[in-house]
């Protein structure tokens, strides 16, 4: 098999393709720009591209991220937006990564982060795929938890508005929603809530 065609396998498999991708593979980088000059590539982002014929969705910036920061899990208002839950519509691209961990140093897209404890971090992580890339995103009900949890962060108003539509579009049970809380510590500030809605 020659050289584009395994590239293109590569770009088919992965969704979005990096560098390192094809040097895995012993081929060589360089082959990315050709092939975005020809057309058949598209440049997204500094280091990152996708086939041009592959439908570019409104969530492209999640699976760049999940590219670029594999530990990554998209959390609060991101999730929010992904989830369809209130009328967030964030500019950064918030996501958790296990507390200890190095910042990531990542120019493009703007992250805002958040550094959790190993227990919170792997609890209610979905995985969506997104233009051919899995991406780590919290379940509706750990993502209204964290809202509670970061409460200073994104707003009491925002936390309390993800846990009534949330509860009214049935993406969440009462039981999820509480279990999460636990998990987070924020069980006795949100029940009050919770006791108000249900």
């Amino acid at each position: 098999m020659d050289t584009r065609k395994k590239i293109l396998r590569i770009a088919k498999e992965k969704g979005i393709v990096q560098a390192r991708d094809l040097e895995d593979r012993g081929i060589s980088r360089n082959h990315l720009y050709t092939l975005c000059k020809d057309g058949v590539l598209n440049r997204i982002a500094t280091g990152l591209y996708m086939l041009e014929d592959e439908s570019m969705t409104e969530y492209i910036s999640l699976a760049e991220t999940a590219k670029r920061i594999p530990s990554a899990v998209v959390c609060l208002l991101s999730a929010l937006s992904f989830h369809e839950i209130g009328t967030q519509m964030p500019k950064d691209i918030w996501i958790s990564i296990p507390r200890g961990s190095w910042r990531p140093r990542v120019k493009s897209p703007p992250l805002n982060i958040t550094f959790l404890s190993e227990t919170s971090y792997s609890y209610g992580i979905q995985k969506h795929n997104i233009s051919g890339v899995s991406v780590n995103i919290y379940s509706p009900a750990k993502t209204v938890a964290d809202c509670f949890k970061f409460r200073s962060k994104v707003g009491l108003d925002v936390a309390i508005e993800s846990l009534k539509e949330t509860l009214s579009s049935r993406k969440a049970t009462v039981d999820a929603l509480m279990d999460a809380a636990r998990i987070n510590r924020v069980s006795k500030i949100m029940q009050p809530y919770l006791e108000a809605i249900v």
